[in-house]
């Protein structure tokens, strides 16, 4: 995406395209990709940016707020950001790290949800480890 477009892409999403959130912008959404905050601070980095991690972190969650990426939490306090916002699933491979899309799942079934209540989304994230050989 060039400069131009991701400018009106984040200014169509209600969020004002600074320096430091069009250079975030300009590594995660570039293309369907996951990432962590940590990965986009070192491709930053190496790319010359002085961007703080606190910055990232907050603009993270102002894209996620905004609806420019998705959220997924892996393990425990690890969060990957993903640039495909589209309705999908993944594979999570506990021993490598790799994440993978998963283009359709159908859930059936579902119990109805507390009153007063709606369902909003279903995240689901599927984690899978290598065979071990015998």
């Amino acid at each position: 995406m060039d400069t131009a477009s991701l400018r009106r892409h984040l200014h169509g999403s209600g969020i004002m395209p600074t320096r430091q959130r069009m250079e975030i912008a300009g590594v995660l959404l570039a293309k369907p990709q996951h990432l962590s905050a940590d990965q986009i601070l070192g491709i930053l980095q190496k790319a010359g940016s002085a961007v703080s991690k606190a910055t990232v972190y907050n603009t993270l969650n102002l894209f996620a707020e905004n609806g420019l990426v998705r959220p997924i939490n892996v393990e425990g306090e690890r969060t990957l950001y993903d640039s495909n916002t589209e309705n999908h699933a993944h594979f999570y491979n506990l021993d490598s790290g790799a994440i993978t899309d998963i283009d359709a799942i159908l859930v059936h079934d579902l119990p109805p949800p507390p009153d007063g209540t709606e369902i909003a989304e279903i995240d689901l994230v599927i984690r899978i480890r290598n065979r071990k050989e015998k």
